[in-house]
């Protein structure tokens, strides 16, 4: 009755094995469910829990459940796996669950796999059984090995992923909890930390996204201990420290498909009052008035959106600080601008202003007595210069300043909204 072995299957060995030798095993297998329960006890300490019923309940099934299974499959190679594969689905989800590798389950089925092999080897001069046919059940029993581990490992997965959603959802809702407004009470931002194994820092930053488009979609690789959700309607972060060392050349690189507005750094329960900055932030980098190239820090920008929450206010003091402007052809009136920005910045040290515009000190003198002309008194008034500052920082810092021309949509000197009037 011994099969050939080219009358084997290469995916089921068992069915080369004598179906006689399942009436020899039948018999003995409680009392090899024991010793190999004991073995796998004795070598595998994590599954030593004598308290633990259920856990206990679960091993005897599966030693039981395999020994059984591969009983049934020398009888019959097609009976079904789905019992024993449960068991061992569900032995592998515990693994993951409990934290272990699955290098303590293969352990145990070497352990178990070496019982039965040591007691096969044993009885086989008692039942004569071949050399030929003993190499056969060999074989079935490592290829019964990596089925039972195939379960396992399906189980065992299957946690990790679920563990790994549930992770995921936690700290999305504490992304939510902390931008909230009002806040909300820092001891359910601490509880809602531990279960999404997110440790509460001293301080951090918002950063809200805009995908740039010219790229595939993808998430960005970020930090581990950064909270996100990219998926949401405004996709944002939260950066733990975001002043430490590396942390802005980390996001930098991250975010490089990405639009990005960082707030500024500020207490963790202020998280969303970093949020409000980093929104005024955003909308402004996607119209050019801010660098979007790289992350854009608002603390690096404050002056800009400061006077841009209020754009209408911005247009009316350009219209009355900076009148005297009109009358000047475009690219002279941008260098006189910038020339009186330096100024404003630098005190009026033509020095500086040189220094700083790349021109000579005698060509500063000569704008600023041109700008005197213009303005006037009005020019050296504290609240007058404070204004004429904001406004000319905001007007040159738009896209195509340089180019002479004005931004449209900005701030028109002459209270319109017309697009950018032509050199002449």
């Amino acid at each position: 009755m011994t099969a050939s072995i080219e009358e084997r299957s290469p995916l089921k060995p068992w069915a080369g094995v004598p179906g006689e030798v399942s009436e020899l095993f039948r018999p003995h297998l409680d009392t090899l469910a024991e010793e190999m329960i004991e073995e796998i006890l004795a070598g595998v300490p994590e599954y030593a829990r004598p308290q633990d019923e259920e856990y206990a309940r679960l091993v005897r099934l599966a030693v039981e459940g395999a020994l059984n299974q591969f009983v049934d499959l020398i009888v019959d190679p097609e009976c079904s796996w789905d019992p024993v594969a449960a068991v061992y689905r569900e032995i592998g989800w515990a693994e993951a669950r409990e934290g272990r590798s699955l290098d303590v389950l293969q352990t145990s089925l070497r352990l178990g796999a070496r019982v039965a092999w040591r007691r096969l080897a044993a009885e086989s001069e008692n039942y004569n059984i071949s050399r030929r046919t003993l190499a056969s059940i060999a074989e079935a029993i490592f290829a019964f090995l990596d089925e039972i581990a195939r379960a396992a490992t399906e189980g065992y997965t299957k946690a990790r992923e679920q563990e790994a959603g549930e992770l995921e959802h936690r700290r999305r809702r504490l992304l939510d909890m902390m931008l909230a407004e009002p806040s909300a009470a820092p001891q359910a931002v601490a509880d809602l930390a531990r279960l999404a194994q997110w440790r509460v820092p001293r301080t951090v930053a918002a950063v809200v996204l805009y995908e740039r488009g010219h790229e595939p979609f993808s998430h960005p690789v970020l930090p581990p201990d950064v909270l996100a959700d990219v998926n949401r309607r405004e996709p944002c972060l939260i950066v733990p420290d975001p002043d430490g060392p590396g942390r802005r050349r980390l996001l930098e690189g991250a975010l490089r498909n990405w639009v990005a507005a960082m707030g500024p750094t500020v207490r963790t329960e202020d998280a969303a009052k970093s949020l409000r900055w980093a929104r005024e932030a955003l909308p402004l980098a996607r119209r050019g008035i801010l660098p979007s190239d790289t992350l854009i820090r608002c603390a690096d920008h404050m002056p800009t959106l400061v006077v841009f929450k209020d754009e209408e206010l911005v247009r009316a003091v350009a219209d009355l600080r900076l009148a005297p402007l009109r009358a000047i052809r475009p690219r002279h009136r941008e260098r006189l601008m910038r020339t009186l920005l330096a100024c404003l910045q630098n005190g009026f040290n033509a020095t500086e202003v040189a220094a700083r515009l790349h021109v000579h000190p005698q060509t500063v003198r000569y704008r600023l007595h041109q700008l005197e002309e213009l303005f006037g008194d009005r020019l050296y008034e504290p609240e007058s210069r404070l204004e004429m500052e904001m406004v000319l920082t905001v007007w040159l810092s738009a896209p195509d300043a340089a180019a002479g021309g004005r931004p449209a949509e900005v701030i028109p000197l002459d209270g319109s909204r017309r697009g950018s009037p032509s050199n002449d």
